[in-house]
C-alpha cells in the first residue's frame, strides 16, 4: 500500500500542494486529472522525493519513508524524456537494473530486457542509440526501463503525451497488466479523459493544489466536475462495456481559468539517470 498524509509542497512563499491525503492499494492504476499548473507533477515529484515536501509517505507499512530511501521502491518517469544519448536501447533498459549489473551482464538479464522491449514492439531497435530514434520511441524506451526495474511504486508524468493512438493504448495496457501481475501501484498524470476513464481504476482530480474528487471513473466524472477542473463544457457518454467517452464541446469563462498566474517559477531541466 502507498499512504500519503498531509503532503504539502511550497515554491518559495507559494503553496502548490495543500495537505493532500490518500492511500492506494497494490495492483492499482490511478490517473491524476487537472488543468496545467494545478500540482499534478509536483505531487509525483513530492512522492518520489525529487522536490522537498512536507507530510508523510509510507510504502507497504505504516512507517514513513524518507526521500533518500525511496529510490529502490519508486520509479519516476518525467514528462520530458527528450534527452538523447549514445547508449543503445538495450543498454538503457539494462540500466533499470543498475544495482544488479556487474562487470558482465548475465544472459538471463539480457533475455528479460529483450522481452520487455518486445512487449512494447521495440525489438528491432535494440542496437540503435537514443540519438537515432524518435521522441515517441524514446518515451517508450524509458517507460520500458521503468517497468524493467519492477518498482513497488510507478510514477508517470503524462506517459502518452508523445505517442500515437495505437501506442497510447499499448502503453496503458502494458502498465495496467504489469500492475495486476506484480502488485505495482501506478500513478499517472493524464490529460486524455477518455483514456483515463478506460484504463484507470481510480481518478484523483486536482484543482489549485487540492484534491476535489476521488473515486472510480464512473462515480467521479461528470459535466460539472469537468467544467470546474478545466473550464470546458463536455458531453459524457457510456460506450462499449460501459466505458465513458468524454467529448469537449467548448471552453467557458471561469474565475479559475481566466485568472492570471499568481507566481512564476523556473525549475532545472530534469536529466534522466536511469535510476
Amino acid at each position: 500500500m502507498l499512504k500519503v498524509s498531509g503532503l504539502c509542497v511550497d515554491y518559495g512563499p507559494v503553496s502548490v500542494l495543500k495537505d493532500l491525503a490518500f492511500s492506494l492499494e497494490p495492483g492499482s492504476f490511478t490517473a491524476l486529472l487537472g488543468a496545467n499548473g494545478t500540482g499534478k507533477s509536483s505531487l509525483l515529484k513530492g512522492i518520489a522525493g525529487i522536490i522537498p515536501a512536507k507530510g508523510e509517505i509510507s510504502i507497504s507499512n505504516d512507517l514513513p519513508v524518507m526521500p533518500q530511501q525511496r529510490g529502490s521502491s519508486i520509479a519516476y518517469m518525467p514528462q520530458d524524456t527528450g534527452a538523447t544519448s549514445s547508449l543503445t536501447v538495450i543498454e538503457v533498459i539494462l540500466l533499470g537494473r543498475l544495482r544488479s549489473l556487474g562487470l558482465q551482464v548475465s544472459q538471463s538479464l539480457q533475455t528479460a530486457a529483450s522481452g520487455i522491449l518486445t512487449g512494447f514492439g521495440l525489438q528491432t531497435l535494440e542496437t540503435r542509440t537514443l540519438d537515432e530514434i524518435s521522441g515517441g520511441q524514446r518515451q517508450l524506451v524509458y517507460l520500458a526501463q521503468s517497468l524493467f526495474r519492477n518498482p513497488k511504486i510507478l510514477l508517470l508524468d503524462e506517459p502518452t503525451a508523445a505517442l500515437d493512438l495505437r501506442h497510447q493504448l499499448i502503453v496503458l495496457d502494458r502498465v495496467v497488466n504489469h500492475c495486476r501481475k506484480n502488485g505495482t501501484i501506478a500513478i499517472a498524470a493524464m490529460h486524455d479523459l477518455s483514456l483515463a476513464a478506460k484504463c484507470a481504476d481510480r481518478l484523483i482530480c486536482m484543482s489549485q493544489g487540492k484534491i476535489v474528487a476521488d473515486g472510480a471513473p464512473d462515480k467521479v466524472l461528470s459535466a460539472p466536475l469537468i467544467r470546474k477542473l478545466y473550464g470546458v463544457e463536455a458531453d459524457i457518454v457510456a460506450g462499449h462495456k460501459g466505458v465513458l467517452h468524454i467529448t469537449p464541446l467548448k471552453a467557458v469563462e471561469t474565475r479559475q481559468a481566466s485568472a492570471p498566474p499568481k507566481y512564476r517559477r523556473s525549475e532545472p531541466r530534469e536529466e534522466w539517470s536511469g535510476e
